[in-house]
């Protein structure tokens, strides 16, 4: 049950992607994190909109257009493991892609909360660790009705934290 709900959530983005070329593999087959995180932004940039609004589950539309995004590299010959905290108001995501290892912890800025990204970064190094990793991904999801327009919130910024976790923080 626990990954029969997310596939079965991923189904309709997942059939309303377009096709995406690999662009993420290097000519050797391994997975190339910066390439991937290239392909997801302009992927995100050019599809959110419409992908956002084929879920009926709007809390987490943007956790199952990120999943099945993901989903085209797993499908490329990778793995995908999801961790729930359940009434924490996160997810875990560890990719797998042959030796390449990728922590990834999703969060929403919601209405009335705080920026969500200190929050997110010691979650992230607590999963990282358990993991046996030094770096990964934090996701934060501005769904704020005053959210600026994704144009202008679509970026990235690399934190290195005292405990010398290197986290990209992708703010989309």
């Amino acid at each position: 049950m626990r990954k029969s709900l997310p596939r079965v959530l991923t189904v309709t983005p997942m059939a309303s992607l377009p096709m995406i070329a690999p662009t993420w593999l290097t000519p050797e087959g391994e997975l190339n994190l910066d390439a991937l995180l290239t392909a997801f932004l302009k992927f995100w940039r050019q599809q959110v909109e419409p992908l956002l609004g084929s879920t009926g589950y709007h809390e987490i539309a943007p956790h199952i257009v990120l999943m099945a995004f993901l989903h085209r590299v797993v499908n490329g010959g990778g793995v995908l493991e999801r961790e729930y905290a359940i009434g924490s108001d996160r997810m875990d995501l560890c990719l797998q892609y042959k030796d390449v290892i990728l922590g990834i912890e999703l969060k929403v800025w919601r209405d009335k909360k705080r920026d969500p990204q200190a929050d997110g970064i010691e979650q992230l190094e607590s999963y990282l660790a358990r993991l046996g990793l030094d770096f990964g991904w934090l996701f934060i999801f501005d769904r704020r009705k005053n959210a600026l327009p994704m144009e202008e919130r679509l970026s990235t910024q690399v934190v290195v934290t005292e405990n010398q976790y290197k986290i990209t923080v992708i703010r989309a």
